[in-house]
């Protein structure tokens, strides 16, 4: 057992020493002779569910670095692989190879006149959308709508008449909606609030929800978002199109043939065949 002094003494040396240049073959552990390296564990770390990547450096460091000598000592002492864990292995590389060639093609291909056009051809020559803003009072009956739209003729306060008698969940917010665009909207409630006048009240308006009184509050007009704003969605757009493309163009360029044998479907299912 190292003394106390020893042990002191070697924290102190390590905390003075310089950290070394590492890269992906930096050798983390051996084992039975086989190194395991800095780039094993990054790999691994990558393909971690999300739950763990949050977790603290040093103890993920010490559970990836664990799971890879479990998992190389277990390998040391097996002949070798079963026919199917070999062909597991050989869809898995393959299914991977293709991956990271799509990712790299895929992200090559794009330029940045690629999205300014994408962007352009999708915002450039649309018409600014208007936006409303409009509360609203639900009820069960075309009744109690106009008995209310007579009290709001008569000067009572629309708000609160929504807290007090709107069954929908905006009731106790006054019957506020907040901001939508066309056709956000069931179709009757939409085209009401589309022929009004701001601060004008319509109803009884009937949809599958019940009957509405609805008052419109505001409008404004919805501008183009700039580039940057919706970039990632139009990136990703233009990703999976040229993927799309890539994969047709590689099959079609690919030399395929196929045995005349019928082969039937059912067979897939046969797991005795890996056996």
């Amino acid at each position: 057992m190292m003394k106390l002094g020893s042990f002191t003494a070697a924290i102190a040396l390590a905390v003075g020493l310089p950290v070394l240049a590492q890269d992906a073959s930096t050798v983390v552990a051996t084992v039975n002779g086989t190194d395991i390296t800095l780039g094993h564990m990054v790999a691994m770390r990558e393909r971690l569910p999300q739950q763990y990547q949050s977790m603290d450096d040093a103890t993920l460091y010490e559970g990836i670095l664990e799971q890879l000598i479990q998992q190389t000592a277990l390998g040391g002492q097996s002949d070798g692989l079963s026919r199917r864990g070999e062909l597991v292995i050989e869809n898995e590389r393959r299914a991977l190879v293709a991956a990271e060639v799509l990712q790299r093609l895929a992200t090559d291909t794009i330029t940045e006149e690629d999205v300014q056009q994408a962007y352009d051809a999708q915002y450039g020559s649309a018409e600014p959308a208007q936006e409303y803003n409009a509360s609203h009072i639900l009820v069960e009956t075309e009744e109690e709508a106009q008995t209310l739209i007579d009290e709001l003729e008569g000067g009572a306060d629309f708000a609160e008449l929504a807290r007090e008698n709107s069954t929908g969940p905006s009731g106790p917010s006054g019957g506020e909606l907040g901001w939508f665009g066309p056709g956000a909207m069931v179709q009757p409630f939409d085209e009401a609030v589309q022929g009004m006048e701001v601060g004008a009240v319509a109803g009884p308006v009937q949809t599958q929800f019940g009957w509405h009184v609805i008052q419109l509050n505001e409008v404004r007009e919805q501008s183009a978002p700039p580039l940057d704003e919706v970039r990632g969605e139009i990136e990703g757009q233009l990703q999976i199109e040229a993927v799309e493309s890539l994969v047709t163009s590689a099959v079609e360029d690919a030399e395929v043939t196929r045995p005349e044998t019928e082969i039937d479907p059912g067979t897939i299912r046969e797991q005795g065949l890996l056996d």
